[in-house]
């Protein structure tokens, strides 16, 4: 169902990519937390194999118990809420404590969809740290005067790592999924200027 809702996100972006340059991205690059925005992105190019799906997840202070929120990284199979995914669990079986700079990344699992794209080899599932995803966060509004959501920023800073495997040319898409207003309290605490 979120699939079906959110993927209007991917479906216009196929769309206007094809119409500004005649042909699909390379790769498109989305936050996961849940995962809702992303699958949105990726559905409308599932079927194009020659399009990386690159899922960023939130690496926070890092890939230690509390530290993150990187399910499909570090996770296991299991369930949570009624569906079969990965999770992020304690020593007990339990949904671990989870972290991320970003409030809509901190989540101990996954949708289901993403859990397919991970088993198929047709995603990629990478993170991003904090600091990672505050550099990208500052680069965005200084370079284009754009104020991403702290959650988006993990997918730029995501796009700017695989970048550097690309070839000059080559299209990437970013979901940028938020606007970073709400964000400015958590920004002014850290001391950043964008």
């Amino acid at each position: 169902m979120v699939q079906d809702f959110q993927r209007i996100i991917g479906d216009e972006a196929r769309a206007q990519i094809l119409e500004r340059e005649g042909r699909l991205p390379n790769a498109v690059v989305a936050c996961v937390g849940g995962g809702s925005n992303a699958i949105g992105a990726f559905t409308a190019f599932i079927a194009d194999t020659e399009v990386r799906l690159i899922g960023v997840e939130p690496a926070g202070r890092g890939l230690t118990y509390g530290n993150h929120a990187a399910t499909l990284t570090m996770g296991a199979p299991g369930v949570l809420h009624g569906f079969r995914s990965y999770l992020l669990t304690d020593g007990a079986g339990n949904p671990a404590e989870v972290y991320s700079i970003a409030a809509g990344l901190d989540y101990p699992s996954v949708g289901p969809a993403h859990a397919d794209l991970k088993a198929s080899g047709r995603g990629e599932y990478i993170c991003a740290g904090d600091k990672e995803a505050l550099d990208a966060f500052k680069l965005l509004c200084r370079t284009e005067g754009i104020i991403p959501a702290l959650e988006s920023s993990h997918a730029l800073a995501g796009a700017l790592a695989a970048a550097k495997e690309m070839n000059p040319g080559d299209i990437v898409i970013v979901n940028l999924s938020g606007r970073g207003d709400k964000d400015m309290e958590t920004i002014a605490k850290l001391g950043i200027i964008g």
